[in-house]
């Protein structure tokens, strides 16, 4: 049964990443670059000084909704996980190191499209009669289009959103939390199991707010863990630096050179690696952190855009670049197990989900790095199970008018979804994920092409009081 479903969904897969997601996530961006004027170069300094210039890691319960930090790191917590770590090792394993220069370029477009993203999310949220804030995708997908063809957009991303984030993408983090657990430190992935669940039970009752106080304090920590550890890496592996980065240049044109096949098959392994993976990444154009950056305490809507810009700076270009960089100088160059290409025995041996244990452990030590990897996946992917679980059950919550007897049982079928990640079949659950993040991707994109003359309105309205 199990293979069986794999093969239908890595079909789907094939043809929503190769034919449609490339397309849409490009052409999105490029539509907002455009429109926006390359926000994500002109405003970026911006963003940088509202996200950075008066940080805190206390800032505390909020009259409604979050702090606009809390609901950056929110966003960030649902960002930077295993497809920062795992998520990359993959594409660098299929597409080579190539596909990190192709999930460069569609980051780059993604800080416009979630600009955009963001901006719709404060535009068309709505406060209930007790203060509560509800936005994201389902409300602008509405706005855009009237009438059933937006009520059914609008269902079809909230059914997707719920499955593939409240129940497949626990799974996807859980299980790499479960595998790496176990291979570190030898506790069976059941028992990791058990305590994730308990844990993310105590966070998922106490609504947005324990989720913002508990977001706004991991993601730095968690984001400086790996930081320090990638740096010592590099640093260690500093003469390998420039053919580490002409590697990634070289190999995103060439990369038939290094994963074998033609070189139009090879090509399109790389970019389709590199759009796939880096939409698992950074999320910009899916439609999940839209649900944070809607929970903002801000009165301008362009204020939240440029932050979430940064959410995907920080995630692509900073944490799954730290990473990529750490597996292609310890294991791509000169002395590397893959320097020669996939050849021999270490094939066999290496794969996405040890790719960056193995990386790391070159320099740490095989058990040191290992363990480093782990505890940092388990930061990564424990946080983003926290965020997803909101995002999904916002969408619950819209399916179901907010019904609490829906919010209850979803929470119990998400906990249950958590636990069962620890032990299914890796390659099926990623398949899942990928395939119901791709479907969430259609409806997303079409109301954002649909909105682009109110998000340019918001943009301009803003340049203008600042001229």
């Amino acid at each position: 049964m199990q293979e069986t479903l794999l093969k239908i969904a890595a079909t789907i897969n094939t043809y929503l990443s190769d034919y449609i997601l490339l397309f849409l996530l490009v052409g999105v961006g490029l539509f907002y670059s455009i429109r926006t004027r390359f926000v994500q170069v002109r405003c970026f300094g911006e963003g940088m000084k509202k996200t950075f210039g008066n940080l805190s890691l206390k800032g505390g319960k909020q009259e409604r909704g979050m702090s606009s930090f809390q609901a950056l790191a929110t966003a960030i917590a649902a960002q930077v996980g295993t497809g920062n770590i795992v998520g990359a090792s993959g594409a660098i394993l299929t597409g080579g190191p190539g596909a990190i220069f192709w999930m460069w370029v569609i980051a780059f477009f993604g800080m416009a499209t979630i600009y955009a993203e963001a901006t719709l999310a404060i535009k068309t949220r709505q406060v209930d009669d007790k203060g509560n804030i509800h936005g994201g995708p389902v409300y602008y997908i509405t706005t855009a289009f009237k009438g059933g063809f937006g009520k059914f957009l609008a269902c079809f991303f909230a059914i997707s959103a719920t499955l593939a984030l409240g129940f497949m993408g626990a799974m996807v983090q859980s299980n790499s939390i479960g595998g790496n657990i176990e291979n570190a430190f030898g506790i069976p992935a059941w028992i990791v199991g058990v305590v994730l669940v308990i844990v993310c039970a105590l966070v998922f009752l106490g609504g947005v707010s324990r989720l913002a106080s508990v977001t706004e304090k991991i993601v730095p920590v968690m984001a400086g863990l790996f930081l320090l550890g990638g740096l010592a890496v590099l640093v260690a592996r500093i003469q390998y630096i420039p053919q580490t980065f002409g590697m990634i240049f070289k190999y995103a044109f060439q990369p038939s050179a290094i994963i074998g096949g033609g070189i139009g098959y090879a090509l399109k392994t790389a970019i389709s690696q590199g759009a796939k993976r880096g939409l698992f990444s950074n999320e910009a154009g899916m439609g999940s952190t839209p649900h944070a950056h809607a929970q903002a305490n801000v009165k301008d809507p362009h204020d939240q855009g440029v932050v979430a810009m940064i959410g995907v700076f920080i995630d692509t270009f900073i944490v799954l670049t730290l990473n990529a960089l750490v597996i292609i100088c310890t294991l791509y160059t000169a002395d590397g197990p893959l320097a020669g290409g996939y050849v021999g025995s270490v094939v066999d041996a290496i794969n996405k989900n040890n790719l960056a244990q193995t990386a790391f452990g070159s320099i740490f030590g095989s058990t040191a790095g290992g363990m480093f990897v782990a505890v940092c996946l388990l930061f990564f992917a424990f946080s983003t199970i926290l965020s997803w679980n909101l995002f999904a059950k916002i969408n619950v919550q819209w399916l179901t008018k907010n019904n609490k007897v829906a919010y209850y049982i979803f929470t119990i079928i998400a906990l249950v979804f958590v636990f069962l990640g620890t032990v299914a079949s890796n390659d099926l659950v990623w398949e899942l994920t990928d395939m119901f993040n791709n479907l969430m991707v259609i409806p997303n994109a079409i109301a954002l092409f649909a909105l682009g003359k109110l998000v340019s309105v918001v943009k301009r309205n803003r340049d203008k009081i600042e001229k």
